[in-house]
């Protein structure tokens, strides 16, 4: 977790006021062989998954959010929002963008989905007049924005988010990845905060729950997935828009316009900089 919070720091450091983001850069990076992965600019993730008192503050959801902290289950409200729909992710993403659930990369309109807005229109400056700060636009990772953040090395694509090919390390505590509970301990989702950091700055992208992207497919797997479903092969979409599951949650990007993008680039460089002094993947 060390690694984690340095990198956080540098990125706070470099201008950056979402300390809770990590950078993606190498933007125009080549896709992996599956066909994903290729992102054309740079932009930011979240380096954990949104929380139930994230998610609970923005007034998107409709109840049964906080299932990991609805007694018997006493994870905390920072363990992950569940029970979410991929539209009332979305919703959560206008709030961060607006302040209001209907008016963002997502447009609602009574309660009803209506359009998705482009990343060419978002950097365009399409969203500037409803945008509180219309430098950070927040939307559900598309599946090559997720992809790259959990899988790319920085010159080709690794099987497993923490850069390697081997099965990750199994644990429901403060280290390793929470998933397959048959054999490990708690059989239940953690505080997102928890685990090992992976390559790219982030936690959790593989085990403790499935997360949405923007397409509806989900990826990372699960509390009670095999690994299988935490590789780069690990994929779903066998889901409606409207569906909500226990084990199912989400993060968040920060697409930037182009003159911000630079300074997330020059944060990227001071990122790859510290790992390679000490050492990091």
């Amino acid at each position: 977790m060390k690694t984690r919070w340095m990198i956080m720091a540098l990125l706070v450091a470099a201008g950056m006021t979402q300390a809770a983001f990590v950078t993606i850069g190498n933007a125009g990076n080549a896709a992996d062989t599956t066909g994903y992965g290729a992102v054309g600019y740079t932009y930011q993730i979240s380096a954990t998954e949104v929380t139930i008192a994230e998610f609970m503050a923005s007034g998107a959801g409709s109840g049964g959010e906080d299932y990991w902290n609805d007694a018997p289950r006493t994870v905390g409200t920072s363990a992950p929002a569940v029970n979410v729909s991929l539209y009332e992710a979305m919703k959560y993403c206008n709030y961060l963008t607006s302040g209001n659930v209907n008016d963002g990369v997502y447009t609602f309109s009574g309660g009803v989905y209506q359009s998705t807005m482009s990343r060419t229109a978002i950097m365009a400056g399409g969203l500037d007049a409803v945008a509180t700060d219309p430098n950070k636009i927040y939307a559900l990772p598309t599946e090559d924005e997720w992809y790259k953040a959990a899988y790319y090395t920085g010159s080709g694509y690794s099987l497993y988010a923490d850069g390697s090919g081997t099965v990750p390390t199994e644990g429901g505590g403060a280290t390793g990845w929470n998933y397959n509970y048959v054999n490990s301990s708690p059989n239940f989702t953690r505080d997102t905060a928890l685990g090992t950091t992976e390559q790219n700055g982030t936690v959790n992208m593989m085990g403790n729950v499935w997360e949405w992207m923007e397409d509806g497919a989900r990826r990372g797997g699960g509390y009670g997935s095999a690994a299988s479903s935490l590789g780069s092969s690990g994929r779903a979409h066998d889901l409606g828009p409207t569906d909500e599951y226990g084990d199912i949650g989400f993060r968040v990007v920060a697409i930037p316009e182009p003159a911000t993008a630079g300074l997330l680039a020059g944060a990227g460089l001071l990122i790859a900089a510290y790992r390679r002094y000490f050492g990091q993947v």
